[in-house]
């Protein structure tokens, strides 16, 4: 039962599922900051200039019509921080193991605990005595 969980989990969907989700929210806030910096600034120019950074207003009097690149720009660098991060932390690290599982270098099962090697044992003395009866 637990091969096929593990099996389970590294066939990649869930991985590159999980992936997604995280990358779908980190490019969710960088629509969402060009949306509301670049997008609806211009179109509500029926309405102020305050130069604030890398932002300013297409109509000094309307503070709807603000640009903010600075917004933009700190969302484009948090979604590309998010992605490196995954990918260098998830991805690079389950497609090695992808690669090793179909060049056939399964990492080693853990040792067998000396109580269950013993039982073994024992297991395998009393089949051998059985069968010399």
């Amino acid at each position: 039962m637990i091969k096929g969980f593990k099996d389970f989990l590294l066939r990649g969907n869930v991985i590159d599922l999980a992936v997604a989700v995280v990358i779908g929210i980190a490019f969710t806030g960088l629509v969402t900051a060009f949306t509301n910096n670049i997008i609806n600034p211009i179109v509500a120019t029926a309405g102020g200039t305050n130069v604030n950074g890398l932002a300013f207003r297409i109509i000094d009097d309307n503070s709807k019509t603000l640009v903010d690149f600075g917004a933009v720009i700190s969302a484009l660098i948090n979604f590309m921080i998010i992605a490196a991060v995954l990918y260098f932390l998830v991805v690079a690290p389950v497609n090695m193991i992808m690669e090793r599982r179909k060049r056939g270098e399964e990492p080693e099962a853990e040792a067998t605990p000396e109580d269950i090697a013993l039982l073994q044992e024992i297991r395998d003395l009393l089949r051998a005595r059985q069968g010399g009866v």
